[in-house]
Parts: C-alpha cells; sequence; structure tokens
C-alpha cells in the first residue's frame, strides 16, 4: 500500500473543507433564498395557474371598443408602426371566423362570424415557445405565467414559429421612436427581440389586475386563478359554454371565451 506523505495529507484535507464549503454555498443559495425568477404562487403553498375568460356578448355590446388594446399598449410601451408587416401586438383582435375556423356552423349569423375577438398570449400549460427558445428567454412560472427575458432574447424567432396563435411579435426596427408616450415604470424593447402579453405580471405582483381588465367598461374580461374551484373565472366557465383556441393541439391555453 502507498505511503501517505504529509503534503499529500494536507493538500487532500485542503480538497476536503473546499468541498464542504461549495456544498454550504450552494444549500445556501439554492435552499433557503427563493430563485429571482420565482413568483409569489412559487412561495405559496396554494397552488395558482392564472388564466383569463372572455364574454364574448357582453365583449361585442360596444362595436369598435379598444379600450383594452389602448390600455395594454400604455401600460407596456407597446410600440404603434404604421406599417401592419411590423405591428406589435399583444392584445389585438381578429374576426370570430379566423380566431374559431373549425367552430363555425352554416346556421350561425354573420354579425357573430364577423365579430372581433380580443386575443393576447394564451400563457399555455405546454408552451411549445418555451420548449424551442434555445437560450432560455422565454420559460413558464410556476403560476402558469410564460415570461419573456429581452436580455436573453437572440432575436432567432423560434418561439415565433413554434407559437400555434401568432401571439409573438418581432421587433424589426427600434421600437422606443414609434411610442407616443413612454411608461417609465416598464422597460422599452431594443431592435431585434421578440415580445408578447405578459399577464401584466408586473401589476400582479402590487394586487392589481391586468390592465385590460381594469379598464372594461363591460367587465367582458375576467382574471383569476384557475386552480382555485371557487375563482369567478371557474365560477364562469360552470355556468356557462366556453371554447379555446385550437385545445386538440395539447398547448392548455390559458385563456377561456364564453360564447
Amino acid at each position: 500500500m502507498k505511503k501517505i506523505t504529509r503534503k499529500d495529507f494536507l493538500r487532500l484535507t485542503g480538497l476536503s473543507f473546499l468541498a464542504a464549503g461549495a456544498i454550504e454555498t450552494t444549500r445556501a443559495v439554492t435552499g433557503s433564498a427563493p430563485s429571482a425568477n420565482a413568483s409569489p404562487a412559487a412561495q405559496s403553498s396554494q397552488p395558482v395557474r392564472w388564466g383569463m375568460v372572455v364574454d364574448l356578448q357582453k365583449c361585442q355590446k360596444e362595436k369598435n371598443c379598444d379600450i383594452c388594446i389602448r390600455a395594454c399598449n400604455s401600460a407596456h410601451n407597446v410600440p404603434q408602426f404604421d406599417d401592419p408587416k411590423h405591428q406589435v401586438k399583444w392584445v389585438w383582435t381578429q374576426p370570430f371566423e379566423t380566431v374559431f375556423p373549425f367552430t363555425q356552423s352554416s346556421y350561425a349569423g354573420q354579425s357573430d362570424a364577423q365579430a372581433p375577438v380580443v386575443l393576447m398570449c394564451n400563457h399555455c400549460a405546454s408552451p411549445p415557445c418555451v420548449h424551442v427558445c434555445p437560450t432560455q428567454a422565454t420559460w413558464k412560472r410556476d403560476d402558469g405565467i410564460v415570461m419573456m427575458d429581452w436580455h436573453r432574447c437572440i432575436g432567432c424567432r423560434y418561439c415565433m414559429a413554434a407559437c400555434p396563435y401568432g401571439s409573438r411579435s418581432f421587433n424589426w426596427f427600434d421600437p422606443r421612436p414609434a411610442i407616443a408616450h413612454i411608461n417609465p415604470d416598464f422597460p422599452t424593447r431594443t431592435k431585434g427581440v421578440v415580445e408578447k402579453c405578459n399577464f401584466c405580471e408586473e401589476r400582479l405582483a402590487q394586487g392589481l389586475s391586468p390592465a385590460c381588465v381594469e379598464v372594461c367598461p363591460q367587465k367582458a374580461l375576467v382574471f383569476g386563478n384557475l386552480a382555485d374551484p371557487n375563482s369567478e373565472p371557474r365560477q364562469l366557465l360552470r355556468q356557462r359554454f366556453a371554447i379555446q383556441r385550437e385545445p386538440e393541439l395539447g398547448t392548455g391555453p390559458s385563456v377561456y371565451y364564453l360564447v
């Protein structure tokens, strides 16, 4: 058996102390302190999955209403480009027949088929955009919100190709000159990054409702915890028939539409 010299003993002892210190440091970082990306839901024993219910009947009472869109744009510094090809959208509208092409009936009224439907990121339970992002610039929080880190985004647009709902926009130009009044409380983006609706996570952290929900004059947008059977969204889903955007894709959208 090889004899251990004093030099070898001291070297092995030093390595042991270094390893022990590294373990304690790792425990301190990962055990006692919450992650910087952790949502309030992740730190609570109550399960949370944020979601939206849109009452199409209420939403269509006032024609050409875009209050929710303007509120979202203002709160999140969404640029307004003249060229529709460069449009950046967080909340927008499309005709019902375009949004739900497979739910059409030959007996449905034309007014219903052409009525605008409010759209946003669906914050899917299994988001394809997260699966394909090579830099983890987009990820899903424990409370279901699909987030964006614009500093990590490299503009590859894989997430845009993966999203079946067209919920993501690319900044082909510097967006800041296209913002009429910059909100200093929310960061502006740069050319070459993707952006989308974030369910107003910055407002949720302050105990506030999403901007679009707060300003809707018809109260057509209802936001809440889908994991809570007593929440307002869950109550509405029990009372009324609701549809989702292409649920057969297996993405698990968190936005429901009452029809």
